[in-house]
C-alpha cells in the first residue's frame, strides 16, 4: 500500500482548486490510503475509489469510516470495477517510477514501480480514462518527470482531452530512487547534475 507522500500532496493541491459541484461522482483509481477520495466526499462528492491491494482496500474504508464521510471502494485492477460507469472527476496517482527490466513489482514496490520507461500503468489510463469521463469531465493525474509526462500529454489529446500540466514540484530523491540512481542516470533518464526529481499534475479535460 501506498503511504501519502508529495506526490499526494501535489494532487490533492489540484483537486482544491478544481471546481466540484455537490453529488459531482469522482472516481479514485489507485486510491491507497484513501487520501484524495477523503479529501472528495469532504467537499460533498460521491466518491467510488479502487485499488488491487486488499491491504489498502481496507485501510482506506478504515480511513474514510474514522474521517466521517462515505466513500465506496473497490478491489480491482485500475477501471475494472466500474466499466459502464461516467465520472465528472478521476483522480489518479499511478506507479510511475521506471524499474530495470526483469524487476517484477513485489508487495509494497506495486506501489511505484512501472515498468522500464514508467508508464506500464500510464499508458493504460491514458487509453482508457477518456471512456469514463462525462463532457465536461476532468482527470487529474500526478506522476514523475521521469516517466515522460509529454507522452502523456500527447496521448490524452490524441483521445480529445484538453490536456496540460498544471502543477510541478521539485523534491529530493527518496529511498526508492537512491536506490536505483546508478541505474536512471547510465539510462540517461537522470543527468550527473540531478539531484531532484520532478512532479507534475496533468489535467485532462472532455470537452462538452
Amino acid at each position: 500500500m501506498y503511504i501519502p507522500q508529495e506526490d499526494t500532496a501535489l494532487l490533492a493541491g489540484a483537486l482544491s482548486e478544481e471546481p466540484l459541484a455537490p453529488g459531482a461522482d469522482v472516481l479514485d483509481v489507485g486510491t491507497g490510503s484513501g487520501a484524495l477520495a477523503i479529501e472528495a466526499a469532504r467537499r460533498g462528492a460521491r466518491v467510488t475509489a479502487v485499488d488491487v491491494s486488499w491491504r489498502a482496500v481496507c485501510t482506506a474504508r478504515l480511513n474514510a469510516r474514522v474521517a466521517g464521510v462515505s466513500v465506496r471502494i473497490r478491489r480491482g485492477n485500475l477501471f475494472a470495477p466500474v466499466r459502464g460507469r461516467s465520472f465528472d472527476l478521476i483522480l489518479t496517482n499511478p506507479p510511475y517510477v521506471p524499474s530495470p527490466a526483469g524487476l517484477r513489482p513485489r508487495g509494497r514496490a506495486r506501489a511505484w514501480d512501472a515498468g522500464h520507461d514508467g508508464r506500464v500503468v500510464l499508458d493504460r489510463i491514458c487509453r482508457e480514462a477518456p471512456t469514463l469521463l462525462r463532457p465536461g469531465g476532468v482527470m487529474l493525474m500526478v506522476h514523475s518527470g521521469l516517466s515522460d509526462p509529454g507522452r502523456t500529454l500527447d496521448h490524452l489529446r490524441s483521445a480529445g482531452l484538453k490536456a496540460s500540466v498544471t502543477r510541478r514540484s521539485r523534491i529530493s530523491f527518496g529511498p526508492v530512487l537512491r536506490g536505483r540512481e546508478n541505474w536512471l542516470r547510465g539510462r540517461g533518464l537522470l543527468s550527473p547534475a540531478d539531484e531532484q526529481e520532478e512532479l507534475v499534475v496533468v489535467r485532462a479535460e472532455l470537452p462538452v
